[in-house]
C-alpha cells in the first residue's frame, strides 16, 4: 500500500484522476448547456424543430423503441456538443497556462577583441580567451 501511495504522490497520476472527474463534471455541465439551453432557441429559429427527434425510419413497427432508425438529429446534438467543450477547453486551457514573463536579458558587454558578446561580469572571453 505504501508503494501505491509513493506513486500517487510522486507521479502526476492524482492531478489526472483530478482532471478526468473535473472533465466529466464538465462535459455533463456542457452537454445540459447544448441540449438545454442552445438546441431550443435553434430549433424554434428553424420553425420549431426538436433535433433530439429527428430522424430516418427504416423500418416502422409502431413501436418507438422497436423501430428500425437513424437518429441523425441526436448526431447533430453530440456535434454540437463536441464543438462546445473544445471551445470551453481551449478558453480555460488559454486562460491558464499562459507564459510566464520571460526573465529579464542578464547584461552583457562585447569583447574587444573578437566582438564576441559575454555576461557582463566576465573576465575573460569564452570565444578568444582574452582577459577582458
Amino acid at each position: 500500500m505504501s508503494g501505491f501511495k509513493a506513486f500517487l504522490v510522486k507521479t502526476n497520476a492524482l492531478a489526472l484522476a483530478v482532471g478526468v472527474i473535473i472533465g466529466v463534471a464538465m462535459g455533463n455541465v456542457v452537454t445540459s448547456l447544448v441540449n438545454d439551453i442552445i438546441m431550443p432557441p435553434i430549433g424554434m429559429a428553424l420553425g420549431s424543430l426538436d433535433f433530439s427527434q429527428m430522424k430516418i425510419v427504416l423500418k416502422a413497427t409502431g413501436d418507438p423503441k422497436t423501430e428500425v432508425a437513424i437518429r441523425y438529429g441526436n448526431f447533430v446534438n453530440i456535434i454540437i456538443a463536441f464543438v462546445v467543450i473544445a471551445l470551453v477547453v481551449y478558453v480555460v486551457a488559454s486562460l491558464l497556462l499562459r507564459d510566464a514573463p520571460a526573465d529579464p536579458e542578464p547584461p552583457t558587454k562585447t569583447c574587444p577583441f573578437c566582438k564576441e558578446t559575454v555576461p557582463a561580469d566576465a573576465t575573460k572571453c569564452r570565444a578568444c580567451t582574452s582577459a577582458i
